[in-house]
């Protein structure tokens, strides 16, 4: 008999017909969020778990699942999970880093352009019919000699570093550690307060945990040049929303680049969205057709391995996956 694999939403087609090669296959096929009768339903049998990034998997959801093997997403954060509580239960929790890095890193820079060439403000003029001549035109600042701060170097963190390199630029980073190879890398070690006051750009990039939630608020955003400019690529709660609202009103930096906000999505009547200094995308950073191929494929593999006696290849909580032990 296959085993049972409940999957909360749409999924890629690859990972989906990958599990229905091996399993027994139940899906939420719409975009809204599954009620909880179709989880408690499908749950109640189910030895695998393809979680979508729309549902939270806690206590309760896995109160409905009491044969449960294995869970995993399609994604490299998992501030949606609760990992304690799958660990208390012995089920191990798969992500997918890695195969994301180039796809996020792109947007990041593709974002940092923008906001310092103001690409979209001219973008903008042109479509309002106001480009007129060639003196009345948005002026942006150059990249090269400029520093960029980035605030998590993980492997993203390094992708940007290298493009901004390349570009150029000076880089500075600050993160829980040093890193051995910041040399081979090209970036400087620097303390957050140093980095957020020198730094021309800054871009965010760790993850979100409750010591990273609203770690950028108003004492952070005052000691930002006036000129500088913040991209955020990792999680909206990370930063104070109100408090970045402030800052981009009364001058405190100059332009800010969201690839995540806090709500998400953001309603239409925010007071982000009716400032000129903002450039808001909707959570695209892996958002190619081959980077989440190979996330959902992923995040199959892990639940294949943990359903089948293979370690899983991307284990958040490896002490409690059988085949590591």
């Amino acid at each position: 008999m296959k085993p049972k694999v409940v999957v909360t939403g749409p999924i890629r087609p690859v990972a989906l017909d990958l599990l229905r090669a091996h399993c027994d296959v139940r899906i939420w096929e719409s975009l809204e969020p599954a009620p909880n009768e179709w989880l408690k339903a499908n749950l109640a049998d189910a030895d695998g778990l393809f979680l979508t990034f729309n549902m939270r998997l806690d206590e309760r959801l896995l109160s409905y699942a009491p044969r449960l093997k294995v869970a995993a997403q399609a994604a490299v954060g998992y501030d949606n999970v609760d990992v304690a509580a799958c660990t208390r239960r012995g089920i191990p929790f798969g992500n997918t880093p890695g195969v994301l890095v180039d796809a996020t890193a792109d947007l990041a820079f593709a974002l940092l352009l923008c906001s310092m060439r103001r690409v979209t403000d001219g973008w903008d003029m042109v479509r309002r019919g106001e480009w007129k001549n060639i003196f009345q035109i948005p002026f942006g600042v150059d990249l090269a000699g400029k520093r960029l701060g980035i605030v998590g170097m993980g492997q993203i963190g390094a992708a940007v570093a290298q493009r901004a390199k390349a570009f150029k630029m000076h880089v500075q980073y600050t993160n829980r550690r040093r890193r051995p190879d910041d040399e081979d890398i090209g970036a400087q070690f620097v303390p957050l307060d140093q980095l957020l006051a020198t730094s021309d750009a800054i871009v965010v990039l760790t993850p979100l945990t409750e010591e990273t939630r609203g770690m950028f608020g108003e004492r952070e955003f005052r000691m930002m040049k006036p000129t500088a400019r913040f991209i955020n690529v990792a999680r909206g709660p990370i930063v104070q929303t109100d408090a970045l609202v402030k800052a981009l009103k009364e001058g405190w930096i100059a332009y800010a680049a969201l690839d995540v906000t806090d709500p998400e999505p953001i309603p239409a009547d925010h007071p982000l969205l009716q400032l000129p200094n903002v450039l808001i995308t909707p959570h695209i950073g892996s958002a190619t057709d081959e980077t989440r191929d190979r996330m959902a494929l992923l995040a199959a593999e892990n639940l294949l391995a943990g359903l089948f006696g293979r370690p899983l290849p991307a284990c958040v909580n490896p002490e409690v996956d059988p085949a590591r032990k």
